[in-house]
């Protein structure tokens, strides 16, 4: 057992959360099924955690705004990786059975005052997830979404298939940043950007297991199938590498950041 850790319920599912390791899911059951990869070697390589301030790379660990120039660590070097969030211990500031609510201090690498809240609501058929980035004072750039580790096959049935229909995607260049060019999509294996402007409809089926529906207002989705074992799909409020896009929201106080994502899931026979 893990000093912390945040059990949700609900009758036919059930949600491990760690707060202390980056407030992500490390355990998701439906059905009976777990659905996520448990564990990993990085901390960026399994279960469901939040990517906030900033999503995806930050292309060479640093990024302007309003005159100014912020660095990183390159944890991927020579970018920045996803955020601040995932490496950070959240504090939890409300629960009960099926509902919990943690919070994050925005500080020192970040330059901006501010905090995250992260809420999770679980049913018996799906789960709710909400991330909200205020500010304490000036304005500043954020993007936020997720980034989950879905096993390719479940302990039951067969491999995971994914659909969905994005408007575009986005030009991935050498450095696996987008250019900015928006192209028609082109066949995986994917590391990819994708616009889903008005939010995603994603299916992702587990055929003669389990077939699960993700929602989410996100205008973007990151799809990563590379691992042989492991899916991500991944909504975002922004592209990788967009902290300072026209398209970024500035956050001000009074004026937050909120993304908000729903999983709804289902068995399905044989």
């Amino acid at each position: 057992m893990i000093d912390g850790e945040v059990w949700l319920r609900s009758e036919g599912a059930e949600a491990r959360i760690l707060p202390d390791a980056g407030c992500r899911l490390g355990s998701l059951r439906a059905h009976g099924l777990e659905l996520l990869r448990t564990r990993g070697e990085r901390p960026e390589e399994w279960g469901s955690y939040p990517m906030v301030p900033w999503v995806g790379r930050m292309g060479g660990a640093r990024f302007e705004f309003a005159g100014a120039v912020h660095e990183f660590p390159a944890d991927a070097p020579p970018h920045a990786l996803h955020g601040l969030g995932y490496r950070a211990a959240w504090k939890q500031v409300a629960g009960d059975a099926g509902s919990a609510a943690f919070e994050l201090a925005l500080t020192d690498p970040w330059p901006f005052a501010g905090r995250v809240e992260q809420t999770f609501t679980i049913r018996p058929d799906g789960l709710t997830t909400v991330l909200r980035v205020e500010s304490d004072a000036e304005a500043f750039p954020a993007q936020a979404g997720w980034h989950p580790w879905f096993r390719r096959r479940l302990a039951i049935g067969e491999p995971l298939e994914l659909s969905f229909e994005p408007a575009w995607q986005e030009e991935r260049g050498p450095d696996y940043l987008p250019t900015g060019r928006r192209i028609p999509v082109v066949p995986g294996p994917r590391d990819d950007c994708y616009g889903t402007p008005g939010g995603l409809d994603a299916t992702l089926l587990w055929p003669g297991a389990l077939r699960l529906r993700m929602t989410s207002d996100c205008d973007y989705t990151v799809v990563y199938d590379m691992p042989a074992d492991h899916v991500c799909v991944e909504p975002e409020t922004g592209p990788p590498n967009g902290l300072t896009a026209p398209t970024t929201h500035l956050v001000r106080p009074g004026e937050p950041l909120i993304a908000t994502t729903t999983w709804t899931w289902a068995s399905v026979g044989v």
